[in-house]
């Protein structure tokens, strides 16, 4: 059973208190004695038969890292069980005082006393008082056409002319001799600057065309893309560059008939191309409604964060960030502080959300929507074969990454939860957008 500890919170500040823990020789004396035992009992030491080592030997050799040990898990349990009777609301973990740690005499000392810096979850008001937009896009003919010409492309068939026309992807070896350049690689014409898209027409395989690689695509991006680099590297190719023919490849969009429409809805679900724009627009609804939703969340978030106030304890959340993670530095920490606080802001109200409508996430909700993220990679369903396992794919993902998976599909959930009890008490106007609009939305 465990004895409690005097262990006393000293509230240095409304958002970072001191907790100090004593103990004296019979806190621990027990166990720490116990120990020893175990240890001479199971110790195999040169002149003495097992389990035959004199106590005194293995408290000489043994008794200061026994006695470090039995402290520790006292004090880890004790400070659990103190928060958790008191419901102290932390901001991350207690923090040990390092240099008074360090002062400890282990060989002679009898009575220890620790102190530990903890950050404190504030008291704060949640500002739902605003109203909020929810952008819808609409779908117009403009649009459905050009999503209708990229389906007809994505199932289209491939040829390989003999000579290239706009359009077409051209295979091929770059090359720029005077710095030893050399990488085989695409060019997608349609991605090429316009001023240079004649350089790209009637070329046969064995042919070469000669560029300036810095005029070849407006954006840089797909300069990137095509010699397979960042785009600040990309940036630093200069002069001349060859371009020597390898293949060429042509799309050849497929053709609206019953043949696309079965391979899109399934066997004669539509039949006429008018009921298949229909059909295919409801489609890009629903896709759309998943943006809609997504900026909306993102919106919620942003004015919930702007207009709630929280104060936060940065000297101890810097801190023990610094302590907890060795992959970043002081200088790095500094300069994205203010998106950690951020974030936790937005987990502290979160958690009050949770808090006052009692919100809970349960085991089947995360293997469900670890199951959705699955079904979404293919197209947002699977075929009958892959749904007999996606329970198993599930719980495999589920399990990686020491539980960390598990938590993040949790944190997920939760999320979605508090959003959608969020949706039920904000005024939330609907507004029609363009795709264009949205887009920006999205950017901003």
């Amino acid at each position: 059973m465990f004895n409690a500890l005097d262990i006393q919170l000293e509230q240095t500040s409304t958002t970072e208190g001191l907790i100090k823990v004593k103990l004296n020789e019979a806190d621990y004396q027990n166990n720490y004695q116990q120990k020893l035992k175990e240890y001479a009992k199971s110790a195999n030491l040169k002149g003495f038969r097992p389990g035959k080592v004199p106590p005194g030997l293995i408290k000489k050799m043994y008794g200061a890292s026994i006695l470090v040990e039995e402290v520790n898990k006292l004090l880890v349990d004790g400070l659990r069980n103190y928060i958790q009777k008191n419901d102290v609301k932390t901001i991350g973990e207690p923090l040990p005082n390092e240099e008074k740690a360090k002062s400890i005499d282990w060989e002679t000392q009898k009575d220890f006393e620790f102190e530990y810096e903890i950050g404190l979850v504030p008291e704060f008001d949640l500002k739902t008082d605003f109203k909020i937009t929810r952008y819808q896009i609409k779908i117009d003919d403009k649009e459905l056409n050009e999503q209708i010409e990229k389906l007809k492309k994505q199932y289209g068939k491939v040829e390989q002319p003999e000579k290239s026309e706009a359009g077409d992807s051209i295979y091929g070896q770059l090359i720029q001799e005077s710095n030893e350049f050399s990488k085989e690689t695409a060019i997608y014409t349609d991605k090429v600057d316009k001023k240079m898209a004649k350089k790209f027409v009637g070329l046969t395989n064995g042919d070469s065309v000669t560029f300036d690689i810095q005029k070849l695509f407006a954006d840089n991006h797909d300069l990137a893309h095509f010699v397979h680099e960042s785009e600040e590297e990309a940036k630093k190719l200069k002069g001349e560059f060859t371009f020597e023919v390898k293949d060429i490849s042509r799309n050849i969009p497929a053709e609206l008939n019953q043949e696309l429409f079965d391979k899109i809805f399934g066997k004669d679900e539509v039949k006429t191309e008018k009921e298949f724009k229909e059909k295919y627009r409801e489609t890009l609804a629903k896709n759309h409604e998943r943006d809609s939703d997504y900026l909306l969340s993102r919106d919620i978030q942003k004015e919930l964060l702007d207009k709630t106030k929280i104060e936060t304890p940065d000297g101890f959340y810097k801190k023990w960030i610094l302590r907890s993670s060795s992959e970043i530095s002081e200088e790095e920490l500094d300069k994205d502080f203010e998106h950690y606080i951020r974030d936790l802001k937005w987990s502290l109200i979160k958690d009050k959300i949770s808090e006052e409508h009692d919100i809970k996430v349960v085991n089947d909700e995360v293997i469900e929507k670890t199951k959705e993220l699955f079904r979404a990679q293919f197209g947002g369903s699977a075929s009958p074969e892959m749904e007999a396992y996606m329970d198993q794919f599930a719980n495999n993902y589920l399990q990686q990454e020491n539980g960390q998976n598990y938590m993040n599909i949790y944190n997920t959930v939760r999320t979605d939860k508090v959003i959608d009890k969020l949706k039920e008490t904000l005024k939330i106007t609907d507004k029609k957008v363009t795709k264009a609009d949205f887009e920006k939305k999205i950017e901003n």
